[in-house]
């Protein structure tokens, strides 16, 4: 296998001929040649040699060189030279040159020509695998077309045009089924480099699949006029999108819709007759909300944005109707707003109502030894605790219809009395618990929270310091369902958020000498530049 004068621009044909083949440049193959053609010349004259190939870019003509480094003290003479050995052949060698000698070239045997094949396919096919991957990672977060290549245990393999994806399983829409050789259209989820190769995952069923689709089928959304704001799907049965305009003479659902229902159509028979609500999206919640929950009509809607929830009354009769089929309605409006949905009827909402001002009612009766009817008057004012009639400005109380200043005075002071011996209970089952004095000498919390933590084993300043802050104000997490879960903090009931849970926290930890006063500055500091840059964020909203 000796390369001859006849053959050498044969290496440069080749190597052009295999870089068109496979989509790569030719100077990696030709390098995948060079480094083969040492091996091979390795295996002949010994492993242990540095020998190395060179092929000239024009004329195909191979050289090959063994390479030794100058050194003072030789340790490997296979790969080494003294400085005094290396000046015998040219005298101006210095320390930690290469000197090169140049070897004949001989006919390779079967083995070595083997190998030799072996690397260049080796180098072209990691080669081909890099330009793959270079080549479709970029196309993440669009929509690809491709054949069905072939189907294994359910997942669909893609042929893509210079590469294979697959389509999972749990990404087809209600198990399509597709055959050999049938055309296929879908999103570019993934795409990850890895030993075997580039791996491509494409999806059906990914929200942001439809949202390409109506991008491709409605010029205004490509064009910028329409933005997609959200999409929630529950792929090939339902989905529900919002929609703004940006230009008040388009309407956004008219321009989705398309003439006689024309281009949402197509996005419809393309997801196999998923049904698609488009609705208009609204920068307020509860106005998204009701948009998002039609066709049935809603009553009356209250928003806690604390806690990321949506209480949601509807007449009777559009219960069933809200709720969809297997609850299929609310869900989307739920994944759509990013809201937790509760949803109840009129009827249900009203008894509510009129159960929580029975028990108001009876807590000031109780409370403040007042009859019943002075009880309701404060119930029908707004006032919910003790709390809240014990320390609001007497002015109020007074304003009201058949109360005057001594009135007013009277139940302050008896709503203060109540509490005074409330606080009083409760300090002393906090004893009865075993609260330590160092939690109790700790500013800023109540006797009721006392209580609350050392129920749940927060009985020392230093078990308290130990707690996160979202173990005491509650929060939202997501299971490994993907479903939000609600956690209920120590000292959620007693309105703590998030922020005075993290305050309360580090200020025991500073007294525990875990942190200092620095620490606690800058973190207000951090926090601060946070909801700055929240706050510019929405602004520019």
């Amino acid at each position: 296998m000796a390369v001859t004068s006849a053959n050498r621009l044969e290496l440069l044909q080749i190597a052009d001929a295999v870089a068109r083949e496979k989509l790569i440049d030719p100077g990696l193959v030709i390098e995948a040649m060079e480094e083969s053609m040492a091996k091979a010349t390795r295996h002949r004259y010994g492993s242990e040699y540095d020998i190395r190939a060179h092929i000239d870019r024009k004329s195909g003509e191979l050289t090959l060189t063994r390479c030794r480094t100058v050194v003072e003290e030789v340790e490997n003479h296979f790969t080494e030279i003294t400085l005094e050995e290396a000046r015998l052949d040219k005298p101006d060698a210095e320390l930690g040159e290469v000197l090169s000698d140049i070897l004949p070239q001989q006919d390779m045997g079967r083995i070595a020509a083997q190998a030799a094949k072996q690397v260049i396919m080796q180098k072209v096919r990691e080669a081909e695998r890099e330009r793959q991957f270079e080549e479709f990672k970029d196309r993440v977060g669009t929509i690809i077309n491709g054949v069905v290549k072939r189907v294994e245990y359910g997942n669909v393999i893609v042929d893509v045009g210079r590469g294979e994806a697959i389509l999972r399983r749990d990404q087809l829409i209600n198990r399509e089924p597709f055959r050999n050789g049938d055309r296929v259209r879908a999103y570019v989820k993934d795409v990850r480099s890895e030993v075997r190769g580039p791996q491509i995952f494409l999806s059906r069923t990914a929200p942001e699949f439809l949202a390409e689709l109506f991008k491709m089928e409605v010029p205004e959304i490509y064009d910028g006029v329409i933005e997609i704001k959200a999409v929630a799907r529950d792929p090939g049965s339902r989905a529900k999108i919002g929609v703004i305009s940006y230009d008040n003479s388009i309407d956004p659902v008219g321009a989705c819709v398309g003439m006689r229902g024309s281009r949402v159509q197509a996005v419809v028979n393309e997801l196999q007759g998923e049904k698609i609500d488009i609705i208009p999206w609204n920068q307020d919640a509860a106005t998204f909300l009701v948009n998002a929950l039609q066709p049935a009509e809603v009553s009356k809607v209250v928003l806690d944005e604390e806690a990321d929830r949506i209480e949601v009354v509807v007449p009777d009769e559009q219960l069933s109707l809200a709720i969809g089929r297997r609850g299929q309605n609310v869900r989307l409006a739920s994944q759509l707003t990013g809201f937790d949905i509760d949803i109840m009827t009129e009827s249900a909402e009203s008894e509510r109502r009129q159960t929580e001002f029975t028990e108001r009612t009876q807590l000031f009766m109780d409370g403040m030894n007042v009859d019943e009817m002075v009880a309701q008057l404060l119930v029908s004012e707004g006032f919910a605790t003790l709390e809240e009639v014990a320390y609001v400005d007497s002015e109020e109380l007074a304003a009201i219809d058949g109360f005057d200043t001594d009135t007013a005075e009277e139940l302050q002071a008896r709503a203060r009395e109540s509490l005074d011996e409330i606080n009083r209970q409760a300090l002393d089952k906090a004893r009865e618990l075993g609260v330590d004095q160092s939690l109790f000498d700790f500013e800023g919390l109540s006797p009721q929270m006392f209580v609350a933590l050392a129920e749940d084993g927060v009985k020392t300043l230093e078990d308290f310091a130990q707690c996160a802050d979202w173990e005491l104000a509650g929060g939202v997490t997501t299971d490994d369902d993907g479903k939000r879960v609600k956690e209920v903090g120590l000292l959620e009931k007693f309105d703590v958020n998030l922020e005075e849970a993290r305050a309360l926290v580090m200020n025991a930890r500073l007294l525990m000498g875990w942190v200092t006063a620095e620490d606690l500055a800058a973190d207000a500091a951090a926090a601060e530049a946070e909801a700055a840059g929240d706050d510019d964020a929405e602004a520019e909203a």
